[in-house]
């Protein structure tokens, strides 16, 4: 049964998913929305793709850190990954492959696409995570089955970060890279918990291009 605790609220922008060939799905922060994360398009090579965000419930994926253990974060969690899965179906079911669909998120928004990404490995059209890693007190490798199929996988992070510890950005990396996908990380000394103008141009080059 579909958990519908974050009602399915997805805004959209960019091609109508009818005519368009590829699609984004942007994955918001804690406290943002569906419309600030589309914002961040302007600035990506992705005026041919259809864009699609959902928007979380009282603007939060689930209550406590990700690193928090994800019990804490039901039912929440589960029904932000539901919902992720329901919107990628909706857009296979316009015959769009799912090579052609991309995923990016930022913060919250960005353990949330990469933990839905691990748990659904096979060849997408690419992965962007500003800011994230894979979600747990600990990782718990059961979650994760699949092949990447050398999927183009971006991680952008600050080191330290206020959220997102580098040793926790590492080990994702490295359950990645096993599932064969193919990890660029960029890691910021100093930086503050944002997206960096190099990281949007480093995503245009790998990923959007």
């Amino acid at each position: 049964m579909t958990n519908h605790l974050h009602k399915k609220n997805i805004q959209t922008a960019g091609k109508p998913l009818k005519e368009a060939e590829k699609v984004l799905i942007m994955i918001h922060g804690r406290g943002a929305s569906a419309r600030d994360i589309l914002g961040l398009s302007l600035h990506l090579n992705v005026t041919e793709y259809a864009l699609l965000a959902p928007e979380a419930t009282n603007n939060t994926w689930y209550p406590h850190s990700f690193l928090a253990p994800p019990d804490q974060n039901e039912p929440w969690l589960s029904s932000a990954l539901d919902l992720l899965k329901e919107a990628v179906d909706d857009v296979t079911k316009q015959g769009i492959t799912t090579e052609n669909i991309y995923f990016l998120g930022f913060s919250q928004g960005a353990c949330l696409t990469l933990e839905f990404a691990a748990r659904h490995a096979k060849k997408w059209g690419g992965v962007v995570v500003f800011t994230g890693g894979l979600i747990g007190d600990k990782i718990d490798q059961g979650n994760y089955s699949g092949n990447f199929n050398e999927t183009p996988i971006f991680i952008g992070t600050g080191n330290p970060d206020p959220h997102v510890p580098i040793a926790r950005v590492h080990e994702s990396v490295s359950i990645l890279e096993k599932m064969n996908a193919k990890v660029h990380l960029q890691v910021h000394e100093g930086r503050p918990h944002s997206i960096s103008p190099d990281e949007v141009e480093e995503v245009n080059r790998l990923i959007f291009n």
